[in-house]
């Protein structure tokens, strides 16, 4: 006979790592902004340096979009006197999961072949701010598997924009740009 104890802390870790494993390659994205901020206002920006992404060409790629999504809402890039700061930031870690094997049932309850998985998971944050104020007016953050494969990785970024921009209360109505769905 199973040992009740044995079969009870196997089943919550099993649920535990079935319920991590549904959601964990779901591409999340939040949005925040300074709700005081005057966005009306805000005709012009500059880059400042931020942490690129892991390739280059996805680094300018990335900045590209974000040009032309600006473009789309109506500001311009004006590099001697902005109204906004915008900076990336584009981070990869490895994320670790337990993935669980099937259930043996008889004298030999609980999980069988459990491992665990290491993949790449990426982040790209999207801040702007005030130029004036020094302060941050509006934040994009999306966190997704990475690949190993760029463009994936671009079309994965290009994803997160799209959702971002949708929540960018400058020039609210148009979204993205042909391309870059």
């Amino acid at each position: 006979m199973a040992n009740p104890r044995t079969f009870g802390w196997t089943s919550i870790v099993a649920l535990i790592g079935l319920m991590t494993t549904t959601v964990i390659y779901a591409q999340h994205v939040d949005v925040d902004s300074n709700p005081a901020a005057p966005f009306a206002t805000y005709k012009t920006y500059a880059w400042a340096p931020g942490t690129p992404a892991p390739d280059p060409l996805n680094n300018q790629r990335l900045h590209a979009s974000i040009d032309q999504r600006l473009a789309a809402r109506g500001l311009t890039q004006n590099n001697a006197n902005p109204d906004l700061i915008v900076t990336t930031n584009v981070t990869t870690q490895d994320r670790v999961e337990w993935v669980p094997g099937g259930f043996a049932y008889g004298p030999w309850w609980g999980a069988r072949g459990a491992y665990l998985d290491t993949s790449p998971e990426g982040t790209l944050v999207v801040d702007f701010y005030d130029a004036r104020t020094k302060q941050m007016v509006w934040r994009g953050v999306a966190t997704a598997s990475a690949s190993e494969k760029p463009m994936k990785n671009m079309e994965k970024m290009n994803k997160a924009l799209n959702k971002m921009f949708e929540k960018l209360p400058i020039g609210a109505g148009t979204v993205g740009t042909s391309g870059n769905r």
